[in-house]
């Protein structure tokens, strides 16, 4: 978590750079969205029900019904808080059948400083009830409450008691940054302060915080990560209080390193395993925004050595910052390995402190999505795709025909969404060459355009400038999602079958490819989307359309 904006620079790829130029023409060009996603490979399994996944009966007709009393802009199905500030996640925790996510919320925005660690809970990671503030800031001399991370402390090691939940956060006061522990015995509704705080003293470092905490059960010991400017440092404690350095690992070019993460997958295809760091950076050095940054490679128990020196990023969108992603303890341990799930924060701090809502501020999280790991080209990649509960959201789905987009025109789709959150899925046989282009306008002509580049195997999305929200020009430009060198072979690949997913709310589009890549980024139009087709330097044949409305699953 921070309070200052990350440093930026425009993107060089020519291909963005001829999309600006030519949605240049649309006066005023809004911030869109769309979800795209290749057909699965054979290699991607399909989730199975979990505690994370499992299907429920379709939602009644009036949970898709919008109160009256909601702003335009805000989302049904993107977690936000009933009122105020929101910004970083935190790593959910399961306890007793039901999930427990955390997320900085300050009450007193704009007019008073200060986070603190909110409450959300949910069955299946896509209902979100809102429970209230579990760790109160400025209640113990240390200021108030950043990001941290949450274990159930089975042993007790802490002194909270078997089996609490103990919370590990940054306290930030006078801009002195250390880390502090607190201590739940509800469950973690209500947190108590550990009286020997901070338990982690400042060397004498600005930037030293977002401590993650995971569990090294070979040693009987937690592993904790830490930001530290821009490099992640490591330390090892047998009971969560007492904390030891072990080594460090650095990287120059990617700006201020945030809300880092550590963890273990296997490829359940190639039985490859790795490990994984993360964390959230900027991209401006690769012409693109910020987001979550990663490294493959191995793990020691004290040192992380990486396979590349170049990182891979989770999502390519402007918009999937201080990301964090989790297993579920409920399966079986090779479930575990082979499956994780992420959400992050639908916003950037480049402009989170100027977006056109009234009634909250900050943005919303991302949706839940499950993540795998995949043996693209010789190298190890994390891929994306929707969390499969979000079908219970789903309404009656509209059905379009088949039909052949030819170039030189914009067709309006044969259905059209009727409400501003959504899912629209299209299907389409990838030609050698050229590009599909989706343009999400609304009745102002404010549009985003997300696209297709069958040449290069890439999804893209352009959501131009916005008469609501003055986004600056790298976060305008085009973002694309860089597909794997073996998806970038057009003559082999002509005719394979591509899926766009849109997942589309008020203020937000996430877009998804079945390369394992995903385009997250706000947007903030006037009213309801329609939706247009247009091809570039070739047919599209589109084989399957359908648009479902999507159903309010947030409350509290």
């Amino acid at each position: 978590m921070t309070d200052a904006p990350d440093p930026t620079s425009a993107p060089t790829h020519p291909r963005l750079r001829m999309l600006v130029v030519l949605l240049g023409v649309v006066a005023a060009v809004a911030v869109g969205v769309l979800v795209f996603m290749l057909s699965p490979r054979p290699h991607i399994p399909t989730p199975t029900p979990t505690s994370t996944s499992s299907p429920s009966e379709a939602p009644g007709t009036d949970e898709f019904a919008r109160p009256s009393s909601w702003e335009q802009y805000r989302p049904s199905f993107h977690l936000t808080p009933p009122a105020h500030w929101m910004n970083d996640p935190q790593r959910p925790i399961y306890l007793d059948g039901l999930w427990h996510l955390y997320y900085l919320y300050n009450a007193d925005y704009p007019t008073g400083n200060g986070t603190e660690w909110y409450h959300a809970t949910s069955e299946d990671l896509v209902h979100w009830k809102n429970e209230g503030v579990a760790i109160h800031k400025y209640e113990n001399g240390l200021g108030d409450i950043l990001t941290g991370s949450a274990v159930i402390d089975e042993a007790g090691t802490a002194g909270f008691g078997p089996g609490a939940v103990v919370a590990l956060v940054t306290q930030q006061d006078d801009g002195v940054q250390r880390q502090s522990l607190f201590g739940s015995t509800d469950g973690g509704y209500t947190f108590t302060p550990y009286p020997g705080n901070p338990v982690m003293e400042n060397p004498g470092i600005t930037d030293w915080r977002d401590p993650k905490i995971i569990r090294d059960e070979s040693a009987d010991r937690w592993v904790m990560v830490l930001a530290e400017g821009q490099r992640l440092g490591f330390y090892t404690s047998d009971d969560l209080v007492s904390w030891t350095y072990t080594s460090d690992f650095s990287s120059d070019a990617l700006g201020l390193l945030e809300c880092p993460d550590l963890f273990e997958m296997v490829d359940p295809v190639s039985g490859r395993r790795t490990w994984v760091l993360a964390a959230s950076a900027d991209g401006a050095a690769e012409g693109r925004a910020t987001g979550l940054a990663y490294w493959t490679g191995s793990w020691d128990g004290e040192r992380f050595t990486a396979d590349d020196e170049e990182p891979q990023w989770l999502d390519d969108g402007a918009d999937f910052y201080a990301a964090v992603t989790w297993d579920d303890p409920s399966q079986t341990d090779e479930d575990r390995l082979s499956t994780r799930y992420a959400l992050g924060w639908i916003n950037n701090w480049t402009y989170a402190r100027d977006l056109p809502t009234t009634d909250w501020q900050g943005g919303a999280l991302s949706t839940t999505r499950t993540i795998r790991l995949a043996e693209v080209d010789g190298r190890l990649r994390l891929q994306s795709t929707p969390i499969e509960a979000l079908t219970t959201l789903e309404g009656d789905a509209e059905a379009g025909e088949p039909r052949v987009i030819e170039p030189g025109g914009i067709h309006a789709l044969d259905v059209q969404p009727g409400t501003p959150a959504y899912r629209l899925r299209i299907s389409f046989e990838r030609p050698a060459s050229g590009e599909l282009r989706l343009r999400l306008a609304d009745d102002d002509e404010h549009a985003v355009t997300v696209g297709y580049d069958a040449t290069r195997g890439e999804a893209f999305i352009v959501r131009g400038a916005s008469p609501a929200a003055d986004f600056p020009a790298l976060y305008v430009a085009p973002q694309t999602a860089p597909s794997p060198a073996d998806a970038q072979r057009s003559a082999d690949a002509a005719g394979e079958l591509v899926t766009m997913d849109l997942l589309v709310d008020a203020s937000s589009v996430e877009v998804f490819v079945s390369d394992g890549s995903s385009l997250t980024s706000a947007m903030y139009p006037s009213n309801t989307l329609r939706v247009t087709a247009e091809a570039v330097g070739a047919s599209f044949r589109i084989d399957a359309l359908s648009i479902a409305p999507m159903a309010i699953a947030i409350s509290g």
